[in-house]
């Protein structure tokens, strides 16, 4: 027996889905905002690419490969690499290999600041995310939530960036 479609051309069943999913995708991204801000002075898109460059080697990356790991407009990304560099936190360079490529490099400043606000960030994505779900739970989420990336843009995929160790 099929569940009869709603004016939006939605099933009843796939209404209230989505509505839990719409509902999720405006609240997170605002409590994630609201903690690194009052916290750290900075949104969840800036400490990204702020986490991002202190994962990588020499803690550098070209402007184009953050802007793909964050998902990013080049545009959008300058504006807040400009912000994060008015802050003492990233600087940019012109890359010696490729004086075509502008490379973002994390201070030490910044270094610190990824230091001092990953964790109580990492903390609330436990007690947001995680604890309200099972294990099972999680791993379904993960799931799910990869499929759907897939659908937006298969060629965008995104592995979690592992910090480097500070000597």
């Amino acid at each position: 027996m099929t569940t009869p479609s709603t004016p939006s051309g939605l099933t009843e069943a796939q209404l209230e889905v989505w509505a839990s999913l719409a509902t999720l995708l405006v609240r997170l991204p605002a409590a994630l905002d609201a903690q690194l801000q009052r916290d750290s002075g900075l949104t969840h898109f800036e400490h990204g690419l702020l986490f991002a460059l202190d994962a990588a080697p020499d803690h550098t990356l070209r402007l184009s490969t953050l802007a793909g790991y964050a998902s990013s407009t080049l545009s959008r990304l300058s504006r807040a690499t400009s912000r994060l560099e008015q802050k003492g936190w990233v600087r940019r360079e012109i890359d010696p290999a490729d004086g075509r490529v502008t490379l973002a490099v994390l201070t030490d400043s910044g270094r610190d600041l990824v230091a001092r606000s990953t964790p109580a960030h990492h903390a609330l994505v436990r007690q947001l995310v995680f604890e309200p779900l099972t294990d099972h739970q999680a791993r379904q989420l993960g799931a799910i939530s990869h499929r759907i990336a897939q659908a937006v843009d298969p060629a965008a995929t995104w592995t979690p960036a592992r910090p480097t160790q500070s000597p």
